[in-house]
């Protein structure tokens, strides 16, 4: 065994109940460096290294000990090697694809990209692609604080040329593309009401929001694309972004639908926050972890997060349309919404990943990402493997047109009808995604994060 030093929980006042017996700990946004309790591995965000006073490990000893002290699955570990050169090997071992070990070479990547919302090499906008149109590039969004922002691009300008090169036809997307990867200095024409100008940027590093509005249909449709600490909320990440648009739109009583599609998840702590902007009161999210006592047993321990009231969210009028592609955390938020509240999910059965990962920097500077945890909704359900069952199931794909349908349904008379239209169309988007990790869906919890 390896000692651990340097520890620190730094509380803040939201509060949940670890049980086991009458065992009570409060919860926290938890910032750590050290593991010091193999107890408390769901309950602190730890980062170990071994006591300067003893000899430290060698990374895959350090990698066995990890996983033998909190991967989920612990009928798997007697089949790991306890010796070995091949790191890779001892984690290719388990079953559990979500389980992983990072080079050093790649592991600051990897944190970045779950992390932030950072998109290297951008200018801070995204279209809307429609082949039928002459010119099929359409500003979508403008992010704030960007080169495009600065410069005065304006949302719904349609793009004439990028560097002198016109954008037409069904290929101006990939001309855009090609155009774009090839050239630190930006020039666009865009042409909006009667006038068309130019613009001038450079491409630079951003942070992206990560909850985008729309309108479409005349229904205002608030993309939440994934759950980030770090986004253009620098202070606040994805949760911030969220609460900042409710606020201000507190007075809305038209319905507005929460799209999810595709959203792969993120830190637990800030989709469970996120969902309680909606909720009253109830249990949010439950979970499950194992931990060996010091008798050497495999115990397991649970805890849970608690609504409060009073947020904006809570008097709206709401609908969440979600795809098999929203996954993990955007499940959690999901279900919380769902159960404890008047708020109906639309769509296609999601993804179904219940389970959650820890991540640790381990002794050579690598990341150990290790499934340590399982979910369960507010009423107690697993839907790990099953994914959630849509109210309102969308039988020609999750669309923005099956949930409006959906709310006319669920909230019935007094609503905006589609007012004669047969569609509510929704062209491609284009834009600059950032590298992150093929992981179909995820939920970092404290240690990290949740994707």
């Amino acid at each position: 065994m390896w000692g651990t030093k340097n520890v620190r929980c730094e509380m803040t006042n939201e509060k949940s109940i670890i049980t086991r017996s009458s065992l009570h700990i409060p919860h926290s946004t938890f910032h750590i460096f050290f593991l010091p309790l193999v107890a408390l591995l769901a309950a602190c965000s730890d980062f170990l290294e071994p006591v300067e006073s003893t000899p430290a490990p060698d990374e895959y000893a350090y990698n066995y000990w990890l996983l033998q002290k909190t991967y989920l699955y612990g009928d798997e570990l007697k089949k790991l090697p306890e010796e070995g050169d091949s790191i890779q090997v001892l984690y290719n071992a388990l079953s559990d694809k979500y389980t992983r070990y990072t080079e050093p070479a790649k592991s600051e990547e990897v944190i970045e990209s779950r992390n932030t919302s950072v998109i290297t090499g951008d200018i801070g906008l995204e279209f809307w692609f429609n082949p039928d149109e002459e010119f099929p590039l359409s500003v979508r969004h403008v992010f704030p604080q960007s080169p495009a922002d600065r410069a005065g691009v304006p949302k719904g300008g349609r793009v004439i040329s990028i560097n002198g090169i016109p954008l037409t036809g069904e290929d101006a997307d990939i001309t855009y593309t090609s155009v774009f990867n090839e050239n630190a200095d930006i020039t666009l024409v865009i042409a909006f009401g009667d006038s068309t100008h130019t613009y001038e940027m450079t491409r630079e590093t951003i942070y992206a929001p990560t909850v985008l509005v729309d309108t479409i249909g005349d229904y205002e449709v608030i993309n939440i694309r994934e759950f980030k600490l770090n986004t253009l909320d620098r202070e606040n990440g994805t949760y911030g972004e969220l609460a900042a648009h409710l606020d201000s739109t507190a007075h809305d009583k038209s319905i507005r639908i929460l799209d999810l599609r595709n959203n792969p998840g993120g830190h637990v702590d800030q989709c469970i926050r996120m969902a309680d902007l909606f909720v009253k009161k109830g249990t949010l999210s439950s979970r499950g972890w194992y931990v060996f006592s010091a008798d050497g047993k495999r115990t397991k321990f649970e805890s849970s997060r608690e609504a409060k009231a009073g947020d904006p969210g809570e008097s709206g009028k709401f609908i969440m349309l979600a795809n098999e592609r929203s996954a993990s955390c955007a499940e959690i938020f999901i279900a919380a919404v769902r159960e404890l509240t008047d708020i109906p999910l639309a769509g296609t059965t999601t993804f179904g990943k219940g389970i959650g990962q820890s991540s640790w920097n381990t002794v050579d500077g690598g990341l150990a990402t290790i499934t340590t945890l399982e979910f369960y909704t507010p009423k107690g359900n697993s839907y790990h493997g099953k994914g959630l069952v849509p109210d309102y199931p969308c039988t020609e794909g999750a669309n923005i047109q099956c949930a409006i349908k959906a709310a006319e349904k669920h909230f019935g008379k007094g609503l905006k009808k589609l007012q004669g239209q047969k569609t509510v169309e929704e062209h491609s988007i284009l834009r600059n995604i950032r590298q992150v990790e093929d992981v179909e869906g995820g939920a970092y919890d404290e240690n990290f994060l949740f994707r």
